[in-house]
């Protein structure tokens, strides 16, 4: 079974990483000891920046969508049947699809608000100076003018 990092969120495959138990018999998983240290030193997950939760709490990741719901732990033991599985197995593979589909319009629409701020200091930056480019371009428009004139001499 493939447990989640307490601290990261991040898979923790079968052999790796550390289990700690409290006494009071929580169990918390860690990937790597990165995130055990780090447990241990008593750091809030929120206010690290390479982990999951900062990044969902930060507005990086995508943090609520109906699609979540898929990935929530379900204790009750099933009775094994061959067609429920394949259903099962084909609607986790739309699932994943349909986050990757969300995930992918949730960054676009974040990034595209940098664009639209970064456009705005570039024309800014561009009439506070303008005066290092407007003689180049009279030169160019002097230079497209004495061609267009030689042209009229030609013919």
């Amino acid at each position: 079974r493939l447990e989640k990092c307490w601290f990261c969120s991040s898979t923790c495959y079968p052999g790796h990483g550390v289990q700690f138990v409290r006494n009071d018999g929580q169990i918390f998983r860690f990937c790597r000891s990165k995130c055990h240290k780090n447990f241990k030193m008593k750091k809030n997950p929120r206010k690290t920046k390479w982990t999951k939760a900062f990044r969902k709490t930060a507005g990086k990741e995508l943090a609520m969508d109906s699609t979540f719901e898929f990935e929530k732990r379900r204790h009750r033991p099933m009775k094994y049947d061959r067609e429920k599985m394949a259903i099962t197995l084909r609607a986790m593979k739309r699932v994943a699809e349909i986050r990757e589909k969300r995930e992918r319009a949730f960054v676009k629409k974040r990034l595209s608000v940098r664009k639209a701020i970064e456009k705005v200091a570039n024309l800014k930056e561009l009439k506070e100076n303008i005066d290092l480019i407007k003689p180049a371009a009279v030169r160019l428009r002097e230079k497209v003018l004495l061609e267009a004139s030689e042209r009229m001499v030609d013919s």
